[in-house]
């Protein structure tokens, strides 16, 4: 899995190449069938912090992951959590795919999600 550098301390985590190593050490995903969302993934961190609910999206450009996001009252949507510099977004995402990518891709979830839809029909 890819490694997430980051200095801790205070209330919060910044990355850093410098500092302890904080690892994504699990990622789990489950197709689902929402326009181009592909999988809602879960990942947890050094086996003590879990974010629940990114989504894996194929868009016009390829595959990226979107944070877990909330629906404002103004029809905004705001992130729940996200990565607070470019490496950790890209340490995040890397991890995601690449589970994606080892449990079939995109072919793979779009035929489970279909099997999905079709059990929830009947």
């Amino acid at each position: 899995m890819q490694d997430l550098k980051v200095l801790k301390g205070g209330w919060g985590v910044a990355a850093s190449s410098k500092g302890d190593e904080v690892r994504i050490t699990k990622v789990t995903l489950r197709p689902v069938a929402m326009n181009k969302v592909c999988a809602i993934a879960s990942i947890v961190i050094d086996d003590c912090f879990v974010i629940h609910d990114l989504r894996v999206v194929n868009g016009d450009k390829g595959l990226f992951v979107a944070m877990p996001s909330r629906k404002l009252p103004n029809g905004d949507f705001r992130d729940i959590c996200h990565p607070i510099n470019t490496e950790a977004r890209n340490a995040i995402q890397a991890a995601v795919l690449e589970q994606f990518t080892c449990d079939g891709g995109v072919e793979a979830f779009a035929a489970a999600a279909e099997e999905i839809e079709v059990t929830a029909e009947v």
